[in-house]
């Protein structure tokens, strides 16, 4: 069919009816998407990780906890990875539907495991101090990777499951002392990497897990701190400092790894931090740099409603760097007509809509949507904005050019029944011809964006503002949006879009606020009036004085 297609585009090219030119299609690969959603490969990865779970501690070093049992470990580490893998299931479908996630997380879990496991056999081969046992462990590794890749949700699973099965790796008497500080250690980088937005962030995150697990294994006397004030001080402060840096050091490079291989991730899982979205947010962006100077209005527009987007997201704990992005994006199929968009046309200028019909002027309208894919996908930017570049309209009625349509075929009409006419002449309006043919917003995030463009653009029409006024106007737009079913397929629920109404409206109250009209100074303009008349006299004026 492609290849037909092709040929077919060629003719109409060359008699002049086509540019010959196509629009760009943003779509998944087949087989990649029936991966991600097959059942027997998710069932396949849950195996694996059972196996691989209970192999680890069947490797495990002699004297590990439980006995010397082989067979008691083993079925041990295979019921925690049995329970841990139900526990997936039933709580993280939300986060994890998609297989690669599945990867993340348990391959996740598995490398944490490994690094337990290699510290543990170095431990009992002597290249590390037995005191410095536990300081070596990464115990923020998994955590703080699905924190900030997945979520909180995730990362307290991960911390969870980690100290359970590692608890199968370490030496019986320090179970107790392994199953505290994994906890403590996991659970305060699941706090700390949570909705991380600079780098920065993740290194200090690392800096206080450190600490934190420093402290707490000072407390359970990992190391002795009575002894530094004995006859051997200065071997056990030496002591002390060793063990400090070891464990402030671990929990650093854990953070330093982890922020270099946020790329990679995130490109392999198909995922976006909120690093990755403050990044993407600079204005100086090609696509963006040329809305600026070839349609101004349109950039106005979708700052305002980054703003708007923003601030409510915020309130509902939504995606608010993802809504701040998409937002800047959201129109940007408007720079291949900028003129026939009312925020571009100049006071005073030609409308370009007057010479067209209504349904070539809905098309024009219509097709910013198609256009913004296509240069989205030529862009190569990032899955989600294409995806609110589709939806941010869903199947909406582009009311304007409908009800006009609607008018000039009455007005047709009135000239059939007078013959002035004929009948066959009178235009065809369907309303399909008027609504956008893209999918209605699906994500949170979406549904924000989709009412806050709607919302701006209606809030410039608004003559001298008032909190009712514009309390009134967003109140109808939201419930005409709902009515129409534009928000059907999207999870926000009722009491989420009462905390988006307060939202829109504070953030317009504060942007359409009113100003003081400030008085004229009369006394200044009776000065320069008399300065005028002193200057002329009867029409003659005073020549300046001359140099001596």
């Amino acid at each position: 069919m492609g290849f037909l297609d092709a040929i077919k585009r060629w003719r109409l090219a060359r008699q002049g009816l086509s540019s010959g030119k196509k629009r760009r299609v943003h779509h998944e690969n087949p087989v990649i998407q029936a991966l991600e959603d097959s059942f027997w490969v998710k069932l396949s990865l849950y195996a694996v990780f059972a196996v691989g779970s209970a192999v680890l501690v069947l490797k495990s070093s002699s004297g590990t906890s439980f006995g010397e049992d082989t067979l008691k470990r083993t079925v041990y580490g295979f019921v925690i990875a049995l329970t841990a893998i139900v526990m997936f299931q039933v709580s993280l479908q939300g986060p994890c539907r998609r297989n690669s996630r599945v990867v993340l997380v348990l391959g996740g879990l598995i490398l944490h495991l490994l690094m337990v496991r290699a510290v543990m056999g170095l431990a009992d081969a002597g290249s590390i101090p037995e005191v410095f046992r536990f300081f070596a462990v990464p115990f923020a590794l998994a955590p703080m990777l699905h924190g900030v890749l997945l979520g909180r949700a995730v990362a307290s699973f991960s911390a969870v499951y980690v100290t359970l099965i590692g608890c199968l790796l370490v030496p019986k008497d320090d179970v107790l002392g392994y199953m505290i500080l994994s906890l403590v250690g996991g659970m305060t980088s699941v706090l700390l990497a949570y909705q991380v937005r600079k780098r920065l962030q993740l290194l200090q995150s690392g800096i206080y897990v450190g600490i934190v697990t420093l402290v707490v294994g000072l407390i359970l006397g990992r190391l002795n701190i009575a002894a530094c004030f004995g006859p051997d001080a200065m071997d056990h402060l030496q002591l002390l400092g060793t063990g400090s840096a070891a464990a402030i050091g671990t929990a650093v490079g854990t953070a330093l790894i982890i922020s270099g291989l946020l790329p990679l991730f995130e490109g392999t899982f198909h995922l976006t931090t909120d690093i990755s979205w403050l990044e993407l947010s600079d204005l100086n962006h090609k696509l963006l740099r040329q809305m600026q100077l070839e349609a101004p209005g349109t950039f106005h527009h979708s700052l305002v409603v980054a703003a708007l987007a923003e601030a409510a997201a915020e309130k509902i704990g939504a995606n608010a760097p993802l809504c701040r992005v998409c937002s800047y994006f959201h129109d940007v199929g408007k720079l291949k007509k900028p003129n026939y968009f009312i925020e571009n046309q100049h006071d005073g200028g030609e409308n370009p809509h007057d010479t067209l019909t209504p349904t070539m002027s809905a098309l024009i309208i219509i097709a910013h949507v198609k256009d913004g894919v296509d240069l989205a996908v030529k862009h190569k930017l990032n899955p989600r904005i294409i995806d609110v570049i589709q939806e941010h309209h869903g199947d909406s009625l582009v009311y304007y050019f409908y009800r006009k349509a609607q008018e000039q075929k009455k007005a047709e009409l009135e000239k059939v029944e007078r013959r002035l006419e004929n009948a066959e002449d009178l235009p065809m309006v369907e309303e399909k011809n008027f609504r956008y043919p893209g999918t209605r917003p699906s994500t949170r995030e979406s549904g924000i964006i989709c009412l806050a463009d709607t919302i701006e653009s209606a809030s410039r029409s608004l003559i001298k503002p008032t909190p009712a006024k514009i309390r009134s106007m967003v109140e109808d737009l939201i419930r005409s949006k709902i009515n129409d079913g534009q928000l059907d397929e999207c999870p926000l629920t009722l009491r989420e879009l009462a905390i988006v109404k307060d939202s829109f409206t504070g953030t317009l109250r504060s942007m359409l606020h009113s100003r003081i009209d400030y008085p004229k100074d009369d006394s200044n303009a009776s000065a320069t009036k008399r300065l005028v008349n002193d200057a002329t006299q009867g029409g003659r004026v005073i020549p300046m004085p001359k140099r001596a």
